[in-house]
């Protein structure tokens, strides 16, 4: 887990949790979702970035494995690897614990492609992003099959 960057820090509340009596699932891909952000952060794409030249990060692929449930009252934390840089695209993943018990809850993968919002199309990452997220990558990617 050292390797990771720690992108989200939260609980979870009695209204994220279904009549099962764990948080649904779409709560999952929520925290997930903030992580991604605090992750695109770190690696400099920034919102006020984003909006000055007409960029923006959309997923593409997303794959989640739900591993221990979590209840109410809960203190989670989501670690973050990047997995693969490519021209226009950034392949990460996600590891959801309990803070407590230090349980892997969940985990997911992701494919989010840098995009040009004017001309709806996939565009190169910038350098200075591409070298962070390369110096990023994870040191064990196989950990992640």
């Amino acid at each position: 887990m050292s390797d990771k960057a720690l992108t989200y820090r939260g609980a979870v509340y009695p209204w994220h949790c279904d009549h099962m009596g764990h948080m649904n699932v779409m709560w999952y891909v929520g925290k997930f979702d903030e992580a991604t952000w605090h992750f695109f952060h770190t690696l400099g794409l920034t919102p006020s970035l984003l909006k000055a030249s007409n960029r923006g990060m959309a997923a593409v692929e997303q794959n989640i494995r739900y591993k221990q449930e979590l209840h109410a009252g809960d203190v989670i934390s989501i670690y973050t690897d990047a997995l693969e840089v490519k021209d226009k695209s950034i392949r990460f993943a996600h590891e959801m614990r309990n803070d407590d018990t230090g349980a892997v809850a969940a985990t997911t993968i992701l494919v989010a492609v840098h995009l040009d919002t004017i001309a709806r199309k996939s565009c190169p990452l910038p350098a200075a992003i591409r070298r962070k997220a390369e110096a990023m990558l994870c040191t064990d990617p196989s950990k992640w099959a």
